[in-house]
């Protein structure tokens, strides 16, 4: 994921592709140049260990009310106006105190509280890489499942040797296009759409988080083009979740985004055939309510966190009408 031009170092992680001069780090901040070789400053060294319910990543097809353990470490290959981990994720590595946690402890910690599931989240994950796979390898090892909540900035091929040891994921699409994400993210769209293709074809399960931002990517001509690029070459059962945003770091000039936006945004998605459309961050009816894409069943019941009711059979389907529910069910 590398290579060496001169003294600096050229990072193949993902598609900004830093060229890393000696002692420095590339946009990340994680990933630095030391005696011509990249070292991920955060390997081992998480600032967030937390357990989370797995719908707070969200994930609500996969394992819906499992505890999951979740980790994340310092930096991030975007920097988002809007972030809400800024404190984390746009910071120094050795700014931030953390926890020693390598790889072959990670099992131990997951069994102490009760988890199954692993999640890797916070900040990006990607960024410190070597230590997620290695993460990935040690919980895979313990009969665990790794869940990865990511902005899928990532190249092909490190994406390629990681799949495989990836459960499930949750990857954001900011915005439908190039030009929000250069001015918003400080990235491009086209490696994060993608991922989710990628990760689909190994499969993995996928579901998508779109924070729904007012005046920036909330025009019905954006969205439009979210649903249906989601319908075709994701699948009109990945579940597609807008999330409400509130000010955060650089962007508290904008105010929080209206129900009437979220409610509008869920009808578009229905109408362009997507199946299951959540609203998040927002107190919407039926919101978080998974429903069967075959008879409409209401089959699970969520206030925030917390599943209430799971009427999808042990097979994975509907109790009503017995077709199967898109997802991984316990």
């Amino acid at each position: 994921m590398a290579s060496q031009t001169g003294k600096s170092v050229r990072c193949g992680l993902c598609p900004k592709a830093c060229l890393i001069p000696p002692g420095h780090s590339g946009e990340c901040r994680v990933r630095v140049n030391l005696d011509g070789k990249l070292q991920a400053l955060t390997y081992g060294h998480p600032c967030a260990v937390h357990v989370d319910p797995m719908e707070k990543k969200p994930l609500f097809h996969f394992f819906p009310g499992a505890p999951v353990l979740s980790l994340g470490a310092a930096g991030c290959n975007f920097h988002c106006k809007h972030c809400q981990n800024a404190d984390i994720s746009q910071a120094n590595p050795e700014d931030i105190p953390g926890f020693d946690l390598m790889p072959s402890d990670l099992p131990a910690l997951a069994g102490k509280h009760g988890c199954r599931h692993v999640a890797y989240t916070y900040n990006e994950p990607l960024v410190g890489y070597e230590y997620l796979l290695d993460c990935c390898l040690a919980a895979r090892g313990a009969g665990l499942r790794n869940v990865l909540v990511s902005n899928g900035y990532i190249n092909p091929k490190p994406l390629a040797a990681l799949a495989p040891y990836l459960d499930a994921a949750n990857i954001d699409i900011k915005g439908f296009s190039d030009a929000f994400y250069r001015e918003v993210c400080d990235g491009t769209l086209a490696p994060v759409l993608r991922t989710v293709t990628q990760l689909k074809a190994a499969g993995v399960h996928v579901e998508v988080t779109n924070l729904v931002i007012p005046t920036l990517n909330d025009s019905d001509a954006m969205l439009d083009e979210l649903c249906a690029w989601m319908r075709d070459q994701a699948g009109p059962e990945t579940p597609l979740h807008f999330s409400r945003f509130f000010p955060q770091f650089r962007m508290i000039h904008l105010p929080p985004t209206p129900i009437e936006t979220l409610l509008r945004a869920r009808e578009r998605a229905r109408l362009a055939g997507l199946k299951h459309v959540y609203v998040g961050n927002a107190e919407v009816p039926d919101g978080e309510n998974t429903f069967c894409a075959g008879c409409g069943k209401r089959l699970v019941v969520r206030q925030r966190y917390l599943v209430t009711e799971n009427h999808v059979t042990h097979g994975g389907t509907c109790p009503a009408c017995g077709k199967r529910v898109f997802g991984v069910w316990p």
